[in-house]
């Protein structure tokens, strides 16, 4: 049961980017031609979704290891997908000293994992795991289909609102002055329209969060261990951030930690919620109390 519930919080922020589209369509022609743009985004999604490991494992050049180079990483992966009744997912290494980890996949049967050679360093044996449970929790919680959905929903508003923007200023939009829309409404809501879409969609990315660490905890029997992991993750990442590269920046909320620096990104832009606050709740995790929502 989760504490925080955050598969409310996550439906709730779906209904209000639903509720923006479908804003946005009903300014557009009256909606008549807003399905064009959904279909964009179902492809989009798909497009993402099927792809995601392979994208986000070329955006950190990460390579495949065996178990004879990684057997630390075999042998906990092995034994929480055991656990978990999950099969074993492909193991990879990022050839980067910023110290992160993610998991990408569209199921558990077609998941990877990946660290990269700062967190192995970084880290001990029991922390690792912590990062570890943490990750496969995003797979098996279908959060890889979650982020895609949210992403390309966001993408299709950002679309529609530019058209919008062009037909406010050329006075478009309506094939008689009764049925056409107030120009300046148009570039209001074409101007905030993809700022609030991001939004949401960050704030999903920073929920799917907590519910990973939530998860992978009680995976693990040990949230300590995770809370451990946060603390030398934040020091690490304002250590050696990662350069905010595009590639990169598309597959930054899958990992574990930012992995910019901390100045670059606002509270309302992160794809991840404070470090403070996700140790607090695993240590209130820990001491068996209640969870702040």
């Amino acid at each position: 049961m989760h504490k925080h519930y955050n598969g409310l919080k996550t439906a709730a922020l779906f209904g209000a980017i639903w509720a923006l589209l479908l804003g946005l369509g009903a300014l557009v022609s009256g909606g008549r031609y807003i399905w064009i743009f959904a279909l964009i985004g179902l492809a989009t999604t798909f497009y993402g979704y099927w792809n995601s490991d392979k994208l986000a494992i070329r955006a950190m050049r990460a390579y495949p290891v065996s178990e004879a180079q990684a057997p630390a990483m075999y042998r906990i992966v092995r034994e929480l997908s055991t656990k978990a009744g999950k099969p074993m997912p492909r193991l990879y290494i990022s050839p980067t000293d910023a110290p992160n980890a993610f998991a990408t996949g569209r199921n558990p049967d077609n998941a990877a994992v990946c660290c990269t050679e700062g967190i192995l360093r970084l880290l001990d044996e029991r922390e690792l795991r912590g990062v570890l449970g943490h990750e496969l929790m995003h797979v098996y919680n279908r959060d890889i289909l979650t982020s895609s959905v949210a992403a390309a929903i966001a993408g299709v508003i950002t679309s529609v609102a530019q058209m919008m923007m062009f037909a406010g200023m050329f006075g478009g939009g309506g094939s008689s002055d009764e049925n056409r829309p107030n120009p300046l409404a148009m570039l209001g809501f074409a101007l905030l329209a993809p700022m609030a879409a991001t939004v949401i969609h960050l704030a999903i990315s920073r929920t799917r969060e907590f519910d990973a660490d939530e998860d992978g905890s009680a995976l693990t029997g040990d949230p300590l261990a995770l809370a451990s992991a946060l603390r030398k993750l934040e020091l690490g990442v304002a250590r050696a951030p990662l350069a905010p590269q595009q590639q990169v920046v598309n597959a930054s909320h899958m990992m574990i930690a930012n992995p910019f620096r901390a100045q670059d990104v606002s509270r309302l832009f992160s794809t991840h919620p404070p470090m403070h606050e996700r140790v607090r709740r695993l240590e209130a995790m820990a001491g068996g109390g209640h969870l702040g929502r």
